[in-house]
């Protein structure tokens, strides 16, 4: 493949994937290479290509290749496809994966830059951006980098390469080898795939999606136009880029628990739910969401008859009635003892040596087994979703309580008995982020203006460009335990979050991971702010959230009517030019929590 830069003239060559199949590994000399199709113009105004080859030693096996166009972007978005009417299978001669998707070199290439968005930071608790100099020392070591992306500036061209997967640094499942002669190969480096996975007419081989770009100009230049990119061009499912307000009952329920010694779901009813509806209309929410309990039970998600008797309609009603949208918390791998869910898919359970995970309350429900989202249950999960959003008219969807980790089970798909317990592991953690995304696009297909957040609020999630590709992440909750700060607490009885309350505090760590904004914009980042009175408090909460994170949680009825009224003059202000700061790059002056911390957030289109 070549890149072509128009406004430099520079031409960019890059090497071809090399995959092991059957034994044996396939280089790209690709021969009778065509177009498939005509090209396809996606919602997102996005254009889609695909080309494919005949390998000359294989002559049925064919290598598709996807590639998504913007028309004004520099990205190009590209995947890869083994596909074949005959048997063949993917292989490990060596025990490892052995797959090289693509390489190029850095040669003329300075300023060389990896870029992670999967550093877990314990004093903020939460994802941070990370930038790390890339040196002639790491060329000549030749190190392996995580990722998932690399830059190099220089005073002609700035480029770029990523690939799209999920994983907390330092857990790497695909990774750059550096060659001494400044080559990068974008390499598998563990659970890609297991040996002896079939391909075959009804199971071609897909791979993640990839990501390369280059342009005249500076690394700030390069960062806004892949920002641009992820805002615009990344994704079909464009409902989840745009700038709601959002509300989530979570920390009123959290209160409940920790304040006031009761249940979690103590007030998670209707009654309570209408008079947060009629707060948070005056606030100017847009997006309502009922966390935990707003359910009968996991896996059949159906709306408790005790907690609302009408299944959610009268809720539905007011908030149409005020312009808001229904949001609602999911916890993807859960399916209760009873649900026709885990009947149905009783063989999708986790499983871990051959054992299962014995069943446990959800939120004060009922007991539910922990299920594989890398089997044929991610369909029937999909589908549910499918379900209940033309039941209640739920659009907004909450994800909670993905771990990465924790299936090695024969049965599923990620290997079977002829693989070892740990390449069916390493499988299910690579595969996890791809199963998410398929469910995803799977429901926004059906319900185009159905948006997923996927918490993030713990390490050991799979964190990367994946997700975004799909939907957007739920960054902070309420912020470090205890136990971060070396803080002695009662830990049966005790509140865990140690910034659980108004003040200055919790927005310092909910404006850490801001830095986020430069590469991915962060209206892709929900963080909930607390609107609790005095006014001091409101004002830091008001201008931290309209950066981009968009998110408020408290309890509502107790502000006073002039935190409301503030809330709701501010941010129908904020909302005459939210879109304009969410297509801005931020600049900040000074550092989180110093004096002065100045923000500025400016449309380059319009001024």
């Amino acid at each position: 493949m070549k890149y072509n830069v128009k406004s430099s003239g520079k031409t960019i060559s890059f090497a071809g994937p090399r995959f092991e199949i059957d034994g044996v590994e396939l280089l790209t000399n690709l021969k009778d290479i065509k177009k498939i199709g005509e090209p396809l113009k996606l919602r997102n105004g996005v254009m889609e290509y695909v080309f494919e080859g005949t390998y000359p030693d294989k002559p049925d096996l064919k290598l598709r290749i996807n590639f998504r166009l913007p028309d004004t972007n520099p990205v190009v978005r590209f995947k890869y496809e083994l596909v074949t009417d005959h048997l063949h299978t993917l292989t490990k001669s060596h025990d490892n994966d052995n797959i090289t998707y693509f390489a190029t070199s850095f040669d003329k290439l300075s300023q060389v830059k990896e870029i992670r968005f999967s550093e877990f930071n314990e004093m903020v608790h939460s994802f941070v951006l990370c930038e790390r100099e890339v040196t002639a020392k790491h060329f000549a070591d030749q190190s392996q980098l995580m990722g998932p992306m690399l830059t190099s500036v220089s005073p002609e061209i700035s480029t770029l390469i990523a690939y799209e997967h999920g994983s907390q640094v330092p857990d790497a499942f695909v990774g750059f080898d550096l060659k001494h002669d400044r080559l990068v190969e974008v390499k598998a480096i563990k659970g890609n795939y297991f040996d002896g996975q079939v391909i075959d007419s009804q199971h071609p081989f897909s791979t993640i999606w990839f990501n390369i770009a280059a342009m005249s100009g500076s690394e700030n230049d390069l960062a806004a136009a892949y920002r641009e990119f992820v805002l615009k061009y990344m994704t079909e499912n464009l409902e989840s880029r745009k700038p709601y307000i959002f509300y989530n009952t979570w920390n009123f329920q959290e209160r409940n628990r920790n304040w006031y010694k009761k249940p979690y779901l103590a007030d998670m009813n209707q009654y309570r739910m209408m008079k947060e509806i009629e707060v948070a209309h005056q606030m100017g929410i847009e997006v309502f969401v009922i966390d935990a309990g707003w359910f009968e039970k996991t896996g059949d998600w159906t709306p408790s008859k005790t907690r609302f008797p009408d299944g959610l309609k009268q809720i539905k009603k007011r908030l149409t009635e005020y312009g808001m949208k229904l949001g609602l918390w999911f916890d993807p791998n859960a399916a209760a003892r009873s649900s026709e869910m885990l009947a149905r898919n009783r063989d999708c359970v986790k499983t871990w040596n051959g054992h299962e995970e014995p069943p446990s309350k959800i939120w004060e429900t009922e007991e539910s087994y922990r299920m594989c989202l890398v089997s044929k249950y991610r369909d029937d999960f999909a589908d549910e979703l499918i379900r209940i959003a033309k039941e209640t008219g739920v659009t907004y969807f909450k994800w909670d309580a993905i771990g990465q980790y924790g299936c090695n089970d024969p049965h599923h798909l990620h290997g079977n008995e002829h693989n070892t317990p740990e390449e069916r592991a390493e499988c299910f953690s690579f595969e996890v982020a791809k199963s998410m995304t398929y469910i995803v696009d799977k429901l926004c297909a059906a319900i185009p203006e159905a948006i997923v957040d996927f918490d993030i609020t713990e390490g050991g999630r799979a964190v990367g460009l994946a997700f975004l590709s799909a939907g957007k992440y739920f960054l902070v909750n309420n912020g470090p335990y205890y136990f971060n700060y070396d803080i002695p607490f009662d830990r049966e009885n005790g509140q865990w979050n140690i910034f659980f309350y108004p003040g200055p505090a919790r927005t310092w760590i909910c404006r850490t991971p801001l830095t986020f904004d430069k590469w991915i914009p962060s209206v892709l980042f929900l963080t909930h702010y607390l609107p609790d009175d005095p006014y001091e408090n409101q004002s830091l909460s008001v201008g931290s959230l309209i950066l981009g994170q968009n998110g408020i949680w408290g309890d509502l009825p107790s502000i006073s009517k002039e935190g409301v009224d503030f809330f709701g003059k501010t941010l129908n202000e904020y909302k005459q030019v939210r879109n304009d700061i969410t297509e801005a790059t931020m600049i900040r002056n000074g550092s989180v929590g110093g004096s002065p911390e100045v923000y500025e957030k400016i449309n380059p289109v319009t001024g």
